[in-house]
């Protein structure tokens, strides 16, 4: 607006205020004029006051067009200068310019593409992928896409398909969106590779300090004067710092003081420092593998736990010696070689068994030289081409299992040779001396033939069960003894169906059942059992179980019927046998009590004949007489010496256990036949030294015994010779001799001597009834001692007596 009609209008209004200020004192002077006058010039006067004030405003509004347009007449110069200033700019510089405007489907291209290392021109710009490479291609249509749909800016550095470099720049501009393609090159270009590589330098450290971060190994960082400039969150826990930042800027140090001076020393060196060292972690000693690795400003270290690895070594190194000292107590042949063929492991049976130098194994050798050394000594099964034959045992190195041979050794022997690859190269040869197990294995097949041969010839049946109760093993005998089908038996049946088919007799139902426990039960709990079967056709068999080592269990019938037969018959005949000895000892009891009695009146009688007081005799009565006496003095001695026997046979008779003197004893039974001595014409010698002295027995049946032996003696001795009497003391017996120079005895009738009422004749000659060699036994016997017979056809009869010392005085104490 111009100042004019800014002061025009300013004037309207002052002159309008003076008349409405006017009016009213007028008004108040001319009170003549009527209410009408005063009514119209009131509607003059705002009808004037209203055309003022719409010609201000209308002076107002021009004015503000008037300085609108100057404004944007300035505007439109100054954008008009900018523009040309810009496209200045944009035409010195080769660049192309590509503009997505709002309501337009296809976008406008500013520039010369071809100013573009490589690039098409006109709307061809627009395919990327046809002359930027494709990973360029690719980020620049996912940048332009996010561009158009939601205004993001970016800036890309493409690379053409002709290795040249250009600057992409989207942003939006008002209602439309470009994107500006530069041609990069010169500084720019370096600059651009600089940044580009700086941000890739950036990203990589990003990634790698994610990747610290996430592991469980303590790193860190050191700066060219060796602090710590970083730390991850391991090495946070490991120095029990709240976080890696803190344990930096705080210089906590992980490695003591030793580890780090060497550490520095190595990195000042240019060299890698590596060493297994012990460190603590969050207050736990462990085990750690430090790596630092020198930097142009630093070094950078990472450590990794090993505790577990030391552990697991530590337990690997302990099981391998005790593998070792294991594999040298095997009496199999072990000998390890390395990939290269080294020996690297031999334990003792393969020393002893190849006979080899402990030297010459020590400087281990190779797996070719110790076969060429074997070979030397005629310790290698004997080759016509011993080259292949090496060659093939040592395909074993490139094989992938193991390999089998076997070595017949000149010396006779054979080798069992095992060829193992080694999981990480190398050969493991096992070498077991099988001669003998062959020799044994020969005499076990030979072995097992005769032992079927034997049991297929037995008359006994056998049969012999498995663990699992089967059917194992049989002969002939079995199929006849139970008549069984051999077809049947040759499937191995259980044993419980083999004993139901043998089995006829319900009756036998008990034993049968016990018979199937002792073949079916668990092998520990198998017992021997041995049974005999009554079989319905009158036959007997007669079982037995044996279980075997290997759980498997035995069973052997026997047909015993016919020495079951013969037994019944000896048993009732050994009865019968029994009943009439018994009764024939009942008889002579009887006997002997009964003839005892008139025999006794007969001597006394007798006596009273011979005495004087009576009367006097004829020599032929007195004869007589004494003829009688004689006659019944035996047989009163036999009839006594026949109820010495029943009273021992009834186990009635008891001992009179006293001191005996022996030298005493003899001469009391010598008295006693003195004058039978004197009748036969012979001599009496005894021998009893002066230290034999006394022993404990029954005096009165010693004196028996050696009266019976001197009669036996007497009754079979020639005239003219003597009979000897001994008494010896030894350790523990006594010892009585009667020794007599008769004919002797038959060697036939030795075992019969002893034996009752058996009276042998001697020259044509009656010797006695047969009971005193009898009695003397059965008193010694009684006495706990023997009696033994010695006798030399012509030469003549040794009987010796023994009266245990030490059982006799037990028994004289015990009373």
């Amino acid at each position: 607006m111009s100042v004019r009609p800014r002061r025009f209008a300013a004037y309207l209004t002052v002159a309008a205020s003076a008349a409405f200020a006017v009016l009213p004192a007028e008004s108040a002077s001319a009170a003549a004029i009527n209410a009408h006058e005063t009514a119209a010039l009131s509607l003059f006067l705002g009808a004037v006051f209203v055309a003022v004030a719409t010609s201000i405003m209308l002076l107002r509004t021009r004015s503000r067009a008037a300085d609108k347009e100057a404004a944007g007449a300035t505007e439109i110069a100054d954008l008009k200068r900018k523009l040309d200033l810009a496209e200045t700019l944009a035409a010195s510089d080769a660049q192309t310019t590509i503009v997505w405007r709002a309501g337009e489907a296809r976008p406008e291209v500013v520039g010369d593409p071809r100013a573009l290392p490589g690039a098409p021109a006109g709307a061809r710009l627009l395919a990327l992928g046809s002359w930027l490479e494709p990973e360029s291609a690719a980020a620049a249509e996912t940048r332009i896409e996010a561009l158009r749909r939601r205004g993001e800016p970016f800036r890309l550095m493409l690379r053409t398909r002709e290795g040249g470099h250009v600057e992409a720049d989207g942003r939006p501009v008002g209602a439309a969106v470009t994107v500006r393609l530069r041609d990069v090159s010169g500084e720019r270009l370096a600059r651009a590779e600089v940044e580009q590589h700086a941000t890739e330098l950036a990203a990589a450290l990003a990634r790698f300090t994610a990747l610290a971060e996430t592991l469980t190994q303590p790193v860190w960082m050191r700066d060219e004067h060796g602090r710590l400039v970083y730390a991850n969150e391991a090495y946070a826990r490991a120095v029990e710092a709240p976080d890696g930042a803190t344990a930096a800027e705080n210089g906590a140090e992980f490695l003591e003081q030793a580890e780090r001076a060497a550490a520095r020393q190595a990195l000042d060196a240019g060299h890698v420092f590596r060493r297994r060292t012990p460190a603590v972690f969050a207050g736990a000693r462990r085990i750690f593998d430090v790596v630092e690795a020198p930097a142009p400003h630093g070094s950078a270290a990472i450590a990794t736990d090993v505790s577990e690895l030391e552990d697991v070594r530590a337990d690997l190194s302990r099981q391998m010696d005790a593998h070792r000292r294991t594999l040298d107590e095997l009496t199999t042949a072990v000998a390890i070689f390395s990939a290269d063929g080294g020996l690297v492991f031999h334990n003792s049976a393969f020393r002893q068994l190849w006979s080899l130098d402990p030297a010459f194994l020590e400087t281990q050798p190779s797996d070719p030289t110790i076969l060429d050394r074997l070979r030397a000594e005629r310790k290698l099964p004997e080759q016509a081409d011993f080259r292949t034959w090496k060659a093939t045992l040592h395909e074993a190195y490139r094989a992938l299992e193991a390999r089998e041979h076997w070595w017949h050794l000149p010396d006779g022997r054979t080798v069992r040779v095992v060829a193992a690859p080694n999981p990480k190269g190398g050969v493991t040869y096992l070498f077991d001396d099988v001669t003998e197990r062959l020799a044994l294995e020969s005499r076990f097949n030979a072995l097992t033939k005769v032992q079927r041969e034997t049991i297929d010839h037995l008359k006994e049946a056998v049969a012999v069960f498995g663990s699992d109760g089967r059917l194992r093993l049989h002969n002939p005998a079995f199929e006849t003894l139970w008549r069984l089908d051999p077809t049947t038996l040759g499937d191995r049946p259980h044993a419980e169906d083999v004993l139901n088919a043998c089995r006829a007799d319900p009756r036998d139902a008990e034993l049968w059942t016990r018979l199937k426990t002792a073949t079916t039960a668990m092998p520990d709990e198998r017992k021997p059992l041995a049974v005999r079967i009554e079989r319905a056709k009158g036959g007997v068999v007669d079982v037995v179980t044996l279980p075997l080592p290997d759980g498997g269990t035995l069973v052997t019938f026997t047909d015993v019927t016919a020495s079951v037969q013969i037994e019944r018959a000896l048993r009732e005949r050994a009865e019968a046998v029994e009943a009439a000895v018994r009764l024939k000892n009942e008889f002579t009891s009887h006997v002997s009590y009964e003839l005892r009695s008139p025999l006794t009146n007969i001597i006394g009688f007798g006596q009273l004949l011979g005495d004087p007081r009576l009367g006097a005799l004829s020599p032929k009565q007195r004869e007589y007489v004494d003829h009688i006496l004689q006659s019944s003095s035996a047989l009163l001695a036999i009839i006594n010496d026949i109820l010495d026997l029943t009273t021992i046979d009834a186990g009635a008779m008891a001992l009179d256990l006293e001191h005996v003197n022996a030298r005493q004893t003899i001469e009391a039974a010598v008295e006693g036949v003195r004058d039978r001595l004197s009748e036969a014409g012979l001599g009496l010698e005894i021998e009893c030294g002066p230290r034999v002295g006394e022993f404990i027995a029954d005096g009165k049946r010693v004196r028996q015994v050696l009266f019976n032996l001197l009669s036996n003696a007497i009754g079979f001795s020639r005239p003219g010779y003597a009979i000897t009497v001994s008494a010896k003391r030894t350790k523990d017996a006594m010892v009585f001799k009667v020794v007599d120079r008769g004919v002797g005895i038959q060697p036939d009738h030795l075992d019969t001597v002893f034996d009752r009422f058996e009276s042998r004749t001697e020259g044509g000659r009656h010797r006695g009834v047969g009971l005193g060699l009898s009695i003397a036994r059965s008193l010694v016997e009684l006495h706990g001692g023997n009696v033994s017979l010695t006798s030399i056809i012509g030469e003549g009869t040794t009987v010796t007596c023994t009266f245990p010392l030490r059982r006799l005085d037990a028994e004289a104490a015990a009373e």
